[in-house]
């Protein structure tokens, strides 16, 4: 009987170091960043079950078989329909800035579509300003409307989009709504998925989460755009989720409101969004919904008023890789005179830190608008393990005390825009469905530059001094959690 004990164990042994060696061959050969690989290679060991559980369930951009070979397929064939219609021409606009083309012309290259036309470009700088917005162009809606978020928060103004939205369904719109099975967790557990769908409006729970998928797609993938688009000419992106905060704010939130920005645009810039969203509408029903071109984006004289050139970067799985992360380092280089970002999350890889860093040390104005409190305690202690080194780079860190500031912006020598969904983070460069708009426009450029004076007003300087006098246990935290910012 011993013998046979003897001979289990060693089994159960051998399984278990062949398990390890097998997933450490397997980090090995997908090529990751060093820093990750090693963090996670170094979790594996200290914690071995635990770590190989972790690394199997949230270790590879694991989307799941089935929408895996969709994904693969969807953005160059949409992309190609866009190229080879008879209207393409008329819908493509080439930057005029020396301190856009860079950007643009990677987007070109590796996307495969250009710069788009804007005739309206407007800045929504508060939530209730950009509800209302919204309200008003659903209710002037007449052929279709498309929407994704990544929270869906019921309550306040968030009531009255969605009445909208039933309403313009009963008239015949045709209204999709795309939400999170994560973020919006909440309300699906509502009354208004019933009554959407009563209402004839097609709904859809993205990246559904379930127990038992766990060990076939990643749960920590999340579908984190926002986006509406109206009739194919109207379209919203930005950082703010479908939520009302000055209905939910409440006085015991330590973080206070969240703080919010928009771009509403009118013109082509819809038709390369909508790409966007029926590559991810396909990807998660199957449907194929590639938008018609606007009549409104194409029967435009040239002497027409134009805002743009607008360029769309879209991420995550099947869409060009790596590209949010290039096209910010592209971005910072191209920086001469002032480099501005502002993001609540600030995890950055080590290329765009030096980046940053080292536009700086070149004489650039560089400035980061972080949040003084976060609503991540994690994320927070591994921003401050950068502080050192862009604080030694002279790099400006401005820490807003007006709520928690969510907003993703850049902004290159006030000419040159970046707004969207994307944090400054692992998650958002490399894991999630996110979306950007680069936009080449002195006046948008210039509005977004007092927005972000205005935060700068409401926030406080961190002081170089003042930051290597912290306590030494503070400073074991943030290389504690650093250690831990590839995975994050």
């Amino acid at each position: 009987m011993n013998t046979f004990y003897t001979f289990i164990s060693s089994i159960v042994l051998f399984g278990y170091w062949l398990l390890i060696a097998a997933i450490t061959l397997r980090i090995l050969i997908k090529r990751r960043g060093v820093p990750s690989a090693m963090a996670w290679l170094l979790v594996i060991y200290i914690f071995p079950l635990v770590g190989i559980i972790a690394y199997l369930s949230f270790g590879e951009l694991n989307l799941g078989k089935a929408r895996a070979l969709r994904a693969k397929a969807l953005w160059p064939l949409t992309t190609n329909a866009l190229n080879q219609s008879k209207d393409a021409r008329q819908l493509f606009f080439p930057p005029h800035s020396a301190v856009a083309a860079p950007l643009f012309q990677l987007c070109e290259l590796r996307q495969g579509i250009g710069a788009m036309k804007a005739h309206q470009l407007e800045l929504l700088t508060t939530n209730e300003q950009t509800l209302k917005r919204l309200i008003r162009d659903i209710q002037q809606a007449r052929h279709d409307i498309k929407m994704v978020f990544y929270i869906w928060q019921v309550g306040g103004w968030v009531d009255d989009i969605a009445e909208a939205l039933m309403a313009a369904a009963r008239r015949g719109v045709n209204c999709r709504l795309m939400l999170d099975s994560a973020g919006s967790r909440a309300f699906f557990r509502s009354q208004y998925p019933a009554m959407m769908l009563n209402a004839g409006i097609h709904l859809v729970e993205a990246l559904k989460v379930n127990v038992l998928r766990m060990f076939f797609r990643r749960m920590d993938l999340r579908q984190h755009r926002k986006i509406v688009l109206i009739d194919n000419y109207i379209v919203y992106t930005g950082s703010m989720n479908m939520v009302d905060t000055s209905h939910h704010t409440k006085k015991k939130n330590k973080v206070g409101p969240w703080v919010d920005l928009m771009a509403r645009m009118e013109g082509s810039i819809a038709t390369a969004i909508g790409m966007v969203y029926a590559c991810d509408w396909q990807m998660e029903t199957s449907k194929h919904i590639l938008p018609e071109f606007s009549r409104h984006n194409i029967d435009l004289k040239e002497h027409d008023k134009t805002a743009g050139p607008l360029q769309v970067i879209a991420s995550g799985p099947g869409f060009p890789e790596d590209i949010i992360h290039q096209a910010l380092l592209t971005a910072v280089y191209s920086a001469r005179e002032q480099l501005i970002m502002t993001t609540p999350y600030f995890v950055p890889s080590e290329d765009l830190l030096h980046a940053i860093c080292t536009a700086s040390q070149r004489g650039v104005e560089v400035i980061i608008i972080l949040p003084y409190r976060s609503n991540s305690m994690i994320v927070s202690w591994a921003s401050r393990a950068f502080f050192a080194d862009l604080l030694k780079a002279k790099v400006k860190i401005y820490q807003f005390q007006g709520g928690m500031l969510h907003s993703k912006s850049v902004l290159v020598d006030k000419q040159l825009s970046l707004i969207g969904t994307v944090n400054l983070d692992m998650r958002s460069l490399w894991l999630n469905f996110e979306i950007t708009v680069a936009i080449d426009d002195r006046d948008f450029g210039e509005n977004l530059a007092s927005l972000q004076n205005d935060y700068v007003k409401n926030s406080v300087l961190l002081e170089k001094d003042q930051w290597e006098k912290r306590s030494v246990w503070q400073s074991i935290i943030e290389r504690l959690f650093y250690f831990f910012s590839p995975l994050l």
